[in-house]
């Protein structure tokens, strides 16, 4: 029996992991190990640990990792916490592999303790291009890793590139598309009962605003959301929607993000927009699927939204570098451009769906590929 172990730090690492986590559980041969921490901790952040429970996953240990700041310093202590967490849950749950989720600061302490411990290491959506720390932290992981899974042909291109061996790497797409088929045939959204702010209608056209703290820009984070926010109502002057706001994540910068928004939510006494902390994987695909368009910054706009066919506006650096189908438009942080090229995509209407980041079976072929594939700890480098 192959154990293998799933770091989850956010909600955007479960709702990347989630269809591999079942696709190992109904392998007889493979043995899933949970861990959570970080802000998949905190309820604040949505509480994601809960989640997981719900869907029937067992929770082998938890770390908490975060460490209070609107800095730099803060990310920093964090990501040294929690390579000390993650080094003792290791060495206890003793896994033949551990799988690590794109780029957040949280999972290169797991590639660290995992590589230091002779722990190969599996990782997804390498080889990708976005901005500011993220790259980086990518790239490094890359490094650190003995299984590759990108989820596009250009990202594992980039990987050979690397100097990763060719048997290494192995094309799958995103996982969190996976999710789509079976969130698209459910009911509505249960998330939507937690938020504040005026009530809700699915059936009523909306659009859905996804911003988050850009590491390298931290200080401009409440005035970029600031923007975001005018750009909003001045897009509710020309197109009667209504408006979904999803908070951020825990980055520097996010308390000034969480700041502007509590601040405008007391004085909106109309309530025009709908916070809400987070939603469940598969209920965030129910919200995307039927917006008139995503606003923000997120990789979702991207990937999902893409897969989707909806339109996206994606703000300012955060995923500078990233692949795009046609769904996307990206503008800088200014509210009159921001306004325009929303107000421009809820006009457009659905885009031709893109299967840019895959089709929808990723997490089953890295479930296969991890009981076929036994990678060697030792690493050479791969120059053609």
């Amino acid at each position: 029996m192959k154990k293998v172990c799933v770091v989850i730090n956010s909600r955007a690492n479960y709702a990347r992991i989630k269809s591999f986590m079942r696709a190992v559980n109904q392998a007889p041969d493979l043995e899933l190990q949970t861990v959570v921490g970080a802000s998949a901790v905190l309820y604040r952040f949505g509480n994601v640990r809960d989640g997981i429970v719900a869907d029937g996953f067992e929770i082998h240990a938890e770390m908490h990792t975060v460490v209070e700041g609107n800095e730099p310093v803060a990310m920093a202590m964090s990501a040294g916490l929690a390579g000390i967490e993650i080094s003792g849950i290791l060495n206890s749950l003793a896994p033949d592999v551990v799988v690590v989720v794109a780029d957040r600061y949280e999972q290169i302490a797991t590639a660290v303790s995992a590589s230091f411990m002779n722990i190969p290491v599996a990782h997804l959506q390498g080889g990708e291009l976005t901005g500011s720390i993220d790259d980086s932290v990518r790239h490094a992981i890359t490094k650190l890793s003995h299984l590759h899974f990108p989820a596009t042909q250009l990202a594992a291109d980039r990987l050979l590139k690397m100097g990763e061996q060719p048997e290494s790497i192995h094309l799958v797409g995103c996982p969190s598309l996976d999710l789509i088929g079976d969130a698209l045939s459910t009911t509505s959204p249960s998330s939507l009962q937690s938020g504040v702010g005026p009530e809700f209608n699915l059936e009523e056209p909306y659009i859905v605003v996804v911003q988050h703290p850009v590491t390298t820009e931290y200080l401009d984070a409440y005035s970029q959301v600031s923007e975001t926010l005018s750009a909003v109502e001045l897009v509710r002057t020309e197109v009667p929607v209504q408006v979904l706001w999803l908070w951020p994540n825990v980055d520097a910068g996010s308390d000034a993000v969480s700041k502007k928004l509590r601040e405008y939510r007391e004085l909106d006494h109309s309530g025009s927009i709908r916070f809400v902390r987070n939603f469940s994987p598969e209920d965030y695909v129910r919200v995307v699927s039927g917006a008139k368009c995503l606003v923000g910054n997120s990789s979702s706009g991207i990937r999902e939204a893409s897969f989707l066919g909806v339109p996206a506006v994606n703000i300012g650096s955060r995923q500078s570098g990233r692949e795009r189908a046609e769904n996307v438009v990206d503008v800088s942080p200014s509210a009159r451009e921001i306004a325009s090229a929303v107000t421009d995509q809820v006009k457009h209407g659905p885009y031709v769906q893109s299967n840019l980041y895959g089709s929808g079976d990723a997490g089953q072929k890295m479930a296969d590929v991890i009981r076929r594939e036994a990678p060697s700890i030792n690493k050479s480098f791969y120059d053609g």
